[in-house]
């Protein structure tokens, strides 16, 4: 059992190297944009142009392209954040945590873009713009545990201690994740039941799935994308940090 534990931290650390990460990211970047750009564009003019309008909604319901897969999103990249910082904690890897941080500002935008949507897709549905729904106030309460956790990782000057404050704060919140996964079915809730459980609906035409999964693709893909790209801003910026401090050290050292 030792010996599996070690191996598997040392799978780890080989992964996480930041050279290797990098040489590995420079490879990937171009085939992830294209399918980014490709998945994405095709999912919009599928949705927005294609496939029929719903018998009850209309066209209205064509934001459900967008919503739902940002919503997807939002919950997938927390979790990544949660399991980036606790592996932090556990093989105190520098990269894992720059993921985590990297990742949050980009769960954020995806939670705000799941909220706007949900409002606009609300009003003609629901009459109204907000609701205190079960499920929209646990993605409101997802999008201020995002903020929080960008808000602490930055409070301290030293990045160390900023990281793991913050990796306690998106622990502790995990435990927000099912909440917004189930509350449809725990409580007297306003919004629609999952939409993957309904494509075997009738009211839902099968035309409607290939946009949808393109769209989860292409903001996968943009996710990949964004976060190579804030990788290498953060760990040059960490490598900048870390000879300023060390010529700060020898300049100490020769005085």
């Amino acid at each position: 059992m030792a010996t599996k534990t070690k191996k598997a931290g040392i799978g780890i650390h080989f992964f996480a190297n930041p050279a290797r990460f990098l040489r590995f990211a420079r490879k990937i970047f171009p085939w992830v944009t294209i399918v980014a750009v490709a998945c994405i564009v095709a999912a919009l003019v599928l949705g927005l142009a294609v496939v029929p309008g719903d018998y009850r909604q209309g066209d209205a319901y064509r934001i459900i392209f967008v919503h739902v897969p940002s919503s997807w999103m939002a919950l997938m990249i927390y979790v990544i954040i949660a399991l980036c910082s606790a592996a932090g904690f556990i093989w105190r890897h520098p990269l894992a945590d720059l993921v985590a941080k990297s990742s949050a500002p980009i769960g954020a935008c995806f939670t705000f873009i799941s909220l706007v949507t949900g409002s606009l897709w609300g009003e003609p549905m629901w009459g109204t713009w907000w609701v205190w729904d079960a499920r929209v106030t646990s993605m409101l309460v997802l999008f201020f545990l995002y903020l929080g956790y960008i808000a602490l990782n930055s409070a301290y000057d030293d990045p160390t201690k900023g990281a793991r404050a913050s990796a306690i704060l998106a622990l502790v919140g995990i435990v927000n994740i099912p909440i917004i996964k189930f509350s449809v079915d725990w409580w007297n809730t306003l919004h629609q039941p999952a939409t993957i459980s309904k494509f075997d609906r009738p009211s839902m035409d099968s035309s409607m799935i290939a946009p949808l999964l393109l769209m989860v693709v292409g903001f996968i893909a943009f996710y990949l994308v964004v976060l190579i790209i804030r990788l290498r801003s953060e760990i040059a910026a960490r490598r900048i940090r870390n000879l300023r401090l060390a010529q700060v050290g020898n300049q100490s050292a020769s005085s």
